[in-house]
């Protein structure tokens, strides 16, 4: 059943394949988890916005009309639902030092512990940046989406990922300048 496309096994999901579907939410949870908890900095949250994300997309299903990527589509439903947490919460907690070691990257298994003490840093202060600059290094250095990703997940244009991107940068080099 797992060898069709996303928009095939979206297409077969939304006529009701419960197989398709949940070869669609194996596929992706992981990264949907992984969206969630970078855009919350809590574990529990991301949880939270993940099984949420799972169930809206079980309804939301037949609503995919193909015109994005699947994967887009799907990092947008898991954009607002953590947006809705952050909302409910009414500020960002930090993130603990523990937590941030889950941020190194998967794909670098033996990274040296210097590396990782860097990412944490780094990745604590990307939490610190003003909501829309956090968003978009999380959606696209975090998440390694294009801008074109980006924007359609933030809902904005291009351009405005791009401003955002620059901001942040240059915010991040002041903050870290500041800490180092």
């Amino acid at each position: 059943m797992g060898d069709g496309s996303d928009q095939e096994l979206a297409g077969q999901a939304a006529e009701g394949d419960a197989a398709a579907f949940a070869c669609l939410i194996e596929r992706h949870y992981d990264r949907i988890h992984r969206l969630a908890w970078r855009l919350t900095g809590s574990t529990a949250d991301a949880e939270d916005v993940a099984q949420d994300v799972c169930v809206k997309l079980a309804s939301a299903i037949k609503s995919f009309r193909g015109e994005a990527e699947f994967s887009t589509w799907i990092w947008r439903i898991t954009y607002n639902a953590a947006t809705d947490v952050l909302r409910a919460r009414q500020r960002v907690r930090p993130v603990e030092p523990s937590e941030m070691m889950l941020l190194v990257d998967a794909r670098v298994p033996h990274a040296r512990a210097s590396e990782a003490r860097q990412n944490d840093e780094l990745w604590q202060t990307v939490n610190r940046l003003p909501g829309q600059q956090r968003d978009a290094v999380l959606l696209v250095y975090g998440e390694e989406m294009t801008h074109a990703e980006a924007a359609t997940v933030m809902g904005c244009s291009e351009k405005t990922v791009s401003w955002h991107l620059h901001a942040a940068r240059k915010r991040l080099k002041t903050m870290l300048e500041a800490v180092g």
